[in-house]
């Protein structure tokens, strides 16, 4: 078997396929850490002039949006979140309240400080997470120092008898699992449900969730990271007076340009699907980006088993509600996990000028590591070929 690694040669992969050579150099680093969502960029180059949007100068000036309890937001953003999940059908908006914030980063934010204020206490409330967890949520939660709330580590081993607050990431960021809340303890706790990923080219839509507290963000949706849009959909009014409080205390709002725009790409997104009779494959965007999310884990999977230094998990199939069949999981991260003889992932794949996000950044072991699968083409075909080669020294 050829395979190359610079050259004019694609590489050659065992079922007989080929990747092409990607055009970053072989001395280059191949930044796999970050989960910049940038691979669904040629979906929106073909749908350019359809998803722009143009304000003019004596337009959205104003603070205020909406006369409702999110102030802030436009209508046609509130419009378009609802329309989203309705067409997805990944989230009931029914008896919910929208609280609109600048990236699902600050909309977390303002749920802990909304839930930690509920009973006033002497101590902080203990946030958790079951490990692996999504590797910013203790960065996000302590650095401002607060005494309202602090993170307490690992959910599944959480044993103390005072307040909590659970946070659930489903699909799971870094391992892609689907979860639910795994506190034993018998002291009163809140459920926050991270649903950044549950979107139908990461894995099926097998429910419509109704949980009390759901947080969404546009980035993985969509793909737009730079509009910084996030949401949560909350159940008790209570709550989300007080998240849109820290919202109007923090940053009094969120932009009215990125709400147009967010509203704007909505809207192409939910009329191709409501037309769909009429609009080729390619221009429905969860039918693109799944092909592209399948596509990029099928040629993973086949350079991880060539190389075997490296395992990768197994998921389930299940029906998708939204694509009508039965599909697997195409999560946004690879979770991989170094076979004997190599105790550190991260600095392993460092050596083949592969950059990552290593285990403890989780809460577990250094043999894991995360890599992203929604960023260039260049870097992911960069990151499979140094894989395919990659060897036990």
């Amino acid at each position: 078997m050829v395979v190359a690694t610079n050259g004019s040669s694609p590489l050659e992969q065992s079922n007989g396929t080929t990747i092409p050579l990607s055009n970053l150099s072989y001395n280059s680093f191949v930044n796999v850490d970050r989960g910049d969502p940038v691979g669904f960029t040629k979906f929106w180059e073909n749908l350019r002039e359809e998803a722009k949007v143009e304000i003019k100068g004596d337009e959205v000036m104003s603070y205020f949006g909406d006369a409702n309890l999110c102030w802030y937001m436009l209508p046609q953003m509130r419009n378009a979140i609802l329309r989203l999940h309705k067409v997805v059908g990944n989230a009931n908006t029914e008896d919910k309240y929208i609280v609109l914030g600048n990236g699902s980063s600050q909309v977390y934010l303002a749920l802990l400080y909304a839930l930690s204020t509920e009973k006033p206490s002497d101590i902080p409330i203990n946030v958790v997470a079951a490990a692996p967890h999504y590797s910013e949520y203790e960065g996000a939660t302590d650095i401002l120092q607060s005494k309202l709330f602090q993170w307490s580590g690992d959910a599944s081993v959480y044993d103390k008898d005072e307040p909590y607050v659970e946070v659930v990431t489903s699909p799971n960021n870094p391992d892609g699992t689907l979860r639910t809340h795994v506190v034993k303890s018998d002291a009163e706790g809140k459920v926050v449900y991270d649903l950044a990923y549950y979107w139908p080219q990461y894995t099926p839509i097998n429910h419509e969730l109704n949980q009390d507290i759901m947080l969404f963000t546009f980035s993985k949706c969509t793909g737009h990271a730079g509009s910084r849009i996030g949401w949560a959909l909350v159940k008790d009014i209570e709550i989300a007076k007080k998240m849109v409080k820290f919202l109007h205390l923090s940053s009094i709002g969120v932009s009215k340009e990125s709400q147009v725009r967010a509203a704007k790409i909505v809207e192409v997104i939910c009329d191709g699907y409501q037309n769909s009779k009429s609009t080729p494959s390619d221009r429905l965007f969860f039918d693109y980006s799944k092909k592209l999310m399948k596509d990029r884990w099928e040629k993973l999977k086949i350079a991880v088993e060539q190389s075997k230094v490296f395992t990768l998990p197994k998921y389930p199939t299940a029906y998708c509600h939204f694509t009508k069949e039965i599909t697997e999981q195409y999560p946004a991260f690879a979770w991989l996990k170094s076979v004997e003889g190599i105790e550190d992932g991260e600095s392993y794949l460092e050596k083949l000028k592969i950059l990552t996000r290593g285990g403890k950044r989780f809460g577990v072991d250094p043999a894991y590591v995360r890599i992203s699968m929604i960023g260039t083409d260049d870097e992911f075909t960069e990151l499979v070929i140094r894989l395919a080669n990659a060897k036990i020294e």
